[in-house]
């Protein structure tokens, strides 16, 4: 009887500890987001047909978006593009294949619901070539009007406002990356609405035990590529096993969340998740799973290790690069890490004439930025990378970046 009061006793105290390592408090906000889900409208996955034309289109595939394809005339049709659900961010995402009966040049008009504009150049994938933009003499746009001048034959010309990467991409992308690194723990945060798996690459070398760290996520949003490919570039620097990469993991724990809204990426959607809401306006209440999930594994993480989180970067894209930060900063960790890491990555691409262009403000809605700052005392910054940024710098600027993260912190 002794024994099994002690067996109780002992389940009673491991449970509750576990539980209190999992538990994330709620933090309020100046201005809060109802998170609470909605219901989205899914797209029908279909072929397309137009045969007067001789023109055909599909979306049955991965991280699509095309909601109607209807003829204007012989040589022009009409693409029809919606959201996920309404009111949404101007993001009006779409990604189709297309293919004709004869090699011709058609005309694709773009049209979205009365409130919504154009905003991505259109990216153009032949076979096995490399993504392109369609140059200015093909494509004309405003925010109301968009019209598209293409080639089409019987081989398949992809159509996407972003180049396409789905959770499946991903997935290939990072096992590759982290292939025979044994200091790289891949696992899962949990699951999204659908029971998408939410991955996270736990990166350190020896303990993790009191080792600060730095948590890095992305694909919030499901078009923003651009941030995607900076975050990319930033992880696989960290990775690249040159002396001051295994220096600072030697020192460092990572946590490294690539696609935070597995939903919304491979249903093409605009910006919102399966439960119809933007993930990062739920950084307070954490209603919606991946955000329940994702907070909960680096809080639990944190506690177990008695660990400082220090640094959080989100990885986002915009009309331009630019660099969100929070106001306050005088109760992190190191309060000049954010001007002196700028400072070395302005002087790192003196060559480039680049500047960091920065933005501060507090966050007074629940996303990431304001939710590391107000949870962790961290420094954090969302870091925003424009559409249309070549793919070349893009990566640059984020390898330097990562570079001189690393330098800093490893001077503390």
């Amino acid at each position: 009887m002794r024994l099994r009061k002690q067996s109780l006793l002992f389940y009673f105290c491991t449970t509750l500890v576990a539980a209190s390592c999992s538990t994330v408090k709620r933090l309020k906000f100046e201005k809060p987001v109802d998170t609470k889900s909605k219901r989205i409208h899914v797209q029908k996955k279909k072929v397309f047909q137009l045969d007067a034309m001789g023109l055909y289109a599909t979306n049955d595939f991965l991280a699509s978006r095309l909601n109607g394809f209807e003829m204007v005339n012989d040589s022009t049709a009409k693409v029809i593009i919606t959201p996920e659900n309404t009111p949404i961010n101007n993001s009006p995402y779409y990604s189709f294949k297309l293919w004709s009966t004869t090699a011709k040049t058609y005309y694709l008009l773009f049209e979205y619901p009365e409130e919504y504009g154009h905003r991505y150049i259109p990216k153009l994938k032949r076979g096995a070539a490399a993504w392109k933009s369609a140059d200015s003499l093909n494509f004309t746009y405003n925010y109301t009007d968009a019209l598209l001048k293409i080639d089409v034959s019987k081989d398949t010309v992809w159509v996407s406002a972003q180049e396409s990467v789905s959770s499946i991409d991903t997935k290939n992308w990072y096992s590759k990356l982290v292939k025979n690194k044994a200091y790289v723990h891949v696992g899962s945060a949990g699951e999204s609405v659908l029971k998408r798996n939410l991955p996270v690459l736990d990166i350190y070398k020896n303990s993790a035990q009191n080792k600060p760290i730095v948590v890095l996520l992305t694909r919030q949003h499901p078009p923003e590529l651009t941030g995607y490919f900076a975050f990319q570039s930033f992880v696989t620097t960290i990775l690249n096993e040159s002396k001051l990469s295994q220096s600072f993991l030697e020192k460092y724990r990572l946590l490294v969340f690539p696609i935070v809204n597995p939903d919304g990426v491979d249903l093409g959607h605009w910006r919102h998740n399966a439960g119809g809401i933007d993930t990062n306006r739920d950084w307070g209440k954490y209603r919606q799973p991946e955000i329940k999930n994702i907070t909960r594994y680096i809080v639990k993480a944190a506690k177990e290790t008695n660990s400082t989180v220090l640094v959080g970067i989100d990885f986002h894209s915009t009309q331009k690069d630019m660099y969100y930060t929070n106001e306050t900063r005088h109760m992190t960790a190191h309060p000049d890490f954010i001007e002196n890491w700028f400072a070395g990555i302005e002087k790192s691409l003196k060559s480039h004439a680049y500047i960091p262009e920065q933005e501060r403000a507090n966050s007074v809605k629940p996303v990431s930025k304001g939710w590391f700052l107000k949870y962790f005392n961290a420094n954090t910054i969302t870091y925003e990378i424009g559409d249309e940024t070549p793919r070349d710098f893009v990566r640059l600027k984020a390898a330097v970046a990562a570079d001189e993260m690393m330098k800093l912190l490893l001077k503390w």
